[in-house]
Parts: structure tokens; C-alpha cells; sequence
């Protein structure tokens, strides 16, 4: 699929179960996004490089994708300074809040150590692991279900789209800012939900007919190992001490 790129490799994070990695990147992910200490935003950040180092990755692709992320910082860079209230700074004519000028570089750092985790813990499994590895964890059944049908089929709604898209263009449709520009994609968006209705009930009723009965199987049966425990515990102490960071400095 096209959003996997990552997930396949033998490292240490491809290897490791995908239960204990969900839970290490829920549990970091939640001590980072909620502190308020520049020191715990950088411990945490250390360890998502680290985590990337261990993981192995093609770093040019994790930049792109960084950098798509960081691009959407950029603009908090550019209003934030001038528009947070506290103490000013002067540099010639621009004044910029020097309380504002922190907050954004917090933000910074704790989205590019999150995006980090994500990649490295997240994004080494498979969709379909991720899946059954939530639905292993005792989440419910149907969020699941949920999750691994809308990744399946997303693909399909957007060929579906693609191919309306096509028709159109086939009759000489030229978008303009016009009433009849925004008729039309208004009718493509319609009939794509209506293509999308029918295709569900096709699907559901293909799948009835096999025996579904509301779980998927996998042949990729997981079991948890002593590294894995050992991978757990290590995380869930770099969670305690960034905790403790957090306690520390502020």
C-alpha cells in the first residue's frame, strides 16, 4: 500500500511486537504533547532520533516528511512572535514577543519528537498489524474493523473519483470560477458517494457469502518474547524519566 513505505525492514523496531510499540508511542506521544518544559520537549526529541537510529529508515524520505510537517510550523513561526502578548523584543523596526518566540520553539520541538515516534514505532508496522494489534490490546472490535476497511478502501473511493474525473475531462470540462465548475464537481462528489454506497454493498454481501462474521484473521500471528518485554520496560522507564523531567523543571 502506498502509505507503508516504511514498514518493511529487520530492525529492531520492524521486529518487535506491535503491541508494545503502540503502547510506547501512546505513552510518549502523551508525556510530549502535554509538557511544558523545554528540557523534556528536547530529552523527548533525543529520543525519537534515537528511536530513528535503531529503526533504520531511509532518512531522506523521513526528511521529506518531516519537512512537510515543519512547513505548516513555519507559518506558527511567523505569526506567533508577532502576535503573542508578553515581553517585546526589537530587532530594528520588527517587535516580536519573546514569550511567543518560546511557545513556538516548544511547539517545534514537541511536534518533530511526536512526528519521530509515530514514524519509528507506528510506521514500521503494517496497517493490518496495527489493526490487530489494537484489537489485541482489548480495544473494540468494531474501531478495529473500522480502521483496517477504511484504509482498504479509501483506495478504492479515490479510483472511483479518478475515473468520474476522467469522464469529465473526456467531455471537454475546463474548471473555471464559475457556476457551472462548482455544479459539476458538486455532481462528482455526489456520485462518488453513491459509487461508494454500491460498491459497500457489493463488498458486504461478497463478504457475507464467505463466512464473514464480523473479525479478519491474520497469518502474521504475533507473540510477544522476552525482548519484546525488555523493549516495554525500557520504554515505560524513558516515560517515567521524562516524566520526572517535566516534575523537575517546571
Amino acid at each position: 500500500m502506498i502509505f507503508e513505505g516504511f514498514s518493511q525492514g529487520d530492525s529492531l523496531l520492524h521486529k518487535s511486537d506491535t503491541r508494545v510499540k503502540l503502547v510506547g508511542a501512546m505513552a510518549l506521544t502523551l508525556v510530549i504533547s502535554l509538557c511544558q518544559s523545554f528540557f523534556t520537549g528536547l530529552a523527548g526529541l533525543v529520543v525519537g532520533l534515537i528511536l530513528l537510529f535503531l529503526s533504520r529508515l531511509d532518512l531522506n524520505q523521513v526528511l521529506i516528511r518531516m519537512l512537510v510537517v515543519n512547513s505548516f510550523i513555519g507559518l506558527l513561526w511567523l505569526t506567533l512572535p508577532l502576535t503573542y502578548p508578553g515581553d517585546m523584543i526589537s530587532f530594528g523596526s520588527i517587535v516580536l514577543s519573546k514569550q511567543g518566540i518560546e511557545l513556538v520553539a516548544l511547539i517545534t520541538i514537541k511536534t518533530n519528537g511526536i512526528i519521530l515516534f509515530f514514524i519509528t514505532l507506528l510506521a514500521t508496522s503494517t496497517v493490518a498489524d496495527l489493526g490487530h494489534g489494537l484489537e489485541r490490546l482489548r480495544l473494540p472490535t468494531k474501531l478495529c474493523l473500522l480502521l483496517l476497511f477504511s484504509y482498504r478502501y479509501i483506495f478504492v473511493v479515490n479510483q472511483e473519483y479518478q475515473r468520474l474525473v476522467r469522464a469529465a475531462k473526456l467531455r471537454c470540462f475546463c474548471p473555471r470560477t464559475n457556476l457551472h465548475t462548482y455544479r459539476t464537481y458538486g455532481h462528482l462528489f455526489g456520485m462518488t458517494l453513491v459509487k461508494s454506497w454500491n460498491r459497500t454493498e457489493r463488498v458486504g454481501q461478497a463478504m457475507l457469502l464467505r463466512g464473514f462474521h464480523g473479525r479478519f484473521y491474520t497469518l502474521n500471528e504475533q507473540v510477544m518474547g522476552k525482548g519484546d518485554l525488555i523493549f516495554l520496560i525500557i520504554i515505560l522507564i524513558i516515560v517515567i524519566g521524562l516524566v520526572g523531567l517535566e516534575f523537575l523543571f517546571t
